[in-house]
This record gives C-alpha cells, structure tokens and sequence, in this order.
C-alpha cells in the first residue's frame, strides 16, 4: 500500500535549470512521504529535460507560461491534499532531516501555522555564511523579515484558511504571508538548527530588483505592524543603492 504524502511541495521554476536538478535532489533524499509539483514557467534552457527525466518521482509538473511566481507556488499547493505544505524555489536546497525537523517542532507547538529553521546563504563561489534568522517576535519582524522561506513547513489548514500567497506582490510575499499566518494564528515555530539553503546569485529577483522589493516590504509592514519603524529609513540606502551598486561591480568584473 503507497504511503500517504505527509507535505505538498511546490517547485516553482524559470530557466533555473543548472540549478533545479540539485534542489529537486534534496527533497528527494529527505526519505518523507511528499508530493512534489514542478510549475515551470515556460523554460528555454534544459530545465524540461530535467523535469521529464524525473518525472516518475513528481505527483506532477507542468512548463508554460504563466503568472509568475506566487501563482505558481499556489497552483502547485492546492492540486495536492498532504496536511503540511511548502514550495521550494529551484535554486534554492533542503539541508538532510529539514521536513522532519520541521515537523516535530509543528507537532511540538500545536497552535503554531508554521515552522521554520535556519538557512545557509551560498555564492556561485560555494562560501555558505547564515541568513539572519532568529526566534519569532512582532517587533523583530517589523524591523526585517527574520524568517527565510526556504526553511518553512506550514499546516495546510493554515495556508488555506489565509488564502496562500498573494499573487499580486512580486518580492515579498513571503513576508507578507508570516504576518498573515501570525495575525491569523498565532507566532511561527522555530527551529534552532539548519534546515535549508538559499543560493545567491546574480540572477536572483533580490539581486536585481531591489528597489521593488525594499518598496513591497515597506508597504507589509505598514499594512499588519501599523507603523514603519525608523530603521527600515535608515537602512534603506545600502540596503538598495550600495548593494546595487556593488553587484553592478560584481558583474562588471565577471
């Protein structure tokens, strides 16, 4: 008798194939009954053949275009059924025991929408540092986004009850969801260990649209904290302009 998937997984994806055969390989060693979906946005590069190649391993996948990446995360999650749920982006990794990790501190905090854990940070070059992740409060959530999607696992039933992603933001809808999931429930879980990780390159939206997602993020926190604390002024010319310009640099150079 096949297992019942205990997580959805949704694997957005556009031409990331170099990348998205390694991140489809970290869900699949994790050994935990999960229901994987590739939502493909129409790729030119070798991604299809990568897909096709592990398609007996996929609940299902599809390449087309599309409406962009919150759309796909939600498409992906309700055609499955597993209680817990989480998108994967194709160029980012599960670190080995993540989903159960995660799952043992969800069954630890019952009243808890969400887990999450820590997350490396890798360069093209390989040099792994940590994302800044730490415990969950409101007033360290207003003042950055302390929690790293790559390293989530939420209740289903929490996810559908606030509706998903919103489809409309194009940077921070992560960031948007932890506050809806927390104002809706209650603080996320966190898991002291390291559960994933986010790979940073000059491709990333982050890397080159900094200037929407400092804007999106601003309006989130004025929307669910009622107010914009000072800090997010006062970082915000190194946090768009400097980091700019010094991947501007980067690229210059390569």
């Amino acid at each position: 008798m096949a297992v019942k998937p205990l997580v959805t997984i949704a694997v957005p994806s556009y031409n990331q194939g170099r990348f998205l055969e390694a991140a489809l390989t970290s869900i699949f060693v994790q050994n935990f009954p999960a229901e994987i979906y590739v939502n493909d946005g129409g790729s030119t590069d070798e991604s299809v053949e990568i897909i096709c190649r592990y398609a007996d391993r996929l609940a299902g996948w599809r390449s087309h275009r599309d409406n962009g990446q919150s759309a796909a995360i939600n498409e992906g999650i309700a055609r499955g059924s597993a209680p817990y749920v989480a998108w994967l982006n194709s160029d980012d990794l599960l670190e080995p025991g993540a989903l159960r990790r995660l799952l043992c501190a969800l069954e630890q905090f019952p009243q808890a929408p969400a887990a999450y854990g820590r997350v490396w940070n890798q360069t093209d070059e390989g040099v792994r540092t940590p994302v800044w992740v730490e415990p969950f409060s409101e007033r360290r959530l207003a003042l950055r986004c302390i929690i790293s999607q790559p390293g989530t696992l939420m209740r289903r039933t929490a996810w559908e009850a606030v509706g998903g992603l919103d489809d409309r933001l194009r940077m921070a809808m992560d960031y948007d969801l932890w506050w809806r999931l927390y104002r809706g429930f209650a603080p996320l879980a966190f898991v002291n260990e390291f559960v994933a990780t986010n790979r940073d390159h000059k491709g990333t939206k982050t890397n080159t649209q900094r200037v929407l997602h400092y804007r999106e993020a601003i309006a989130i926190v004025r929307k669910y904290h009622g107010r914009v604390p000072l800090k997010w002024w006062l970082a915000q010319p190194y946090a768009v302009w400097m980091k700019a310009l010094a991947n501007w640099i980067k690229q210059a150079q390569h």
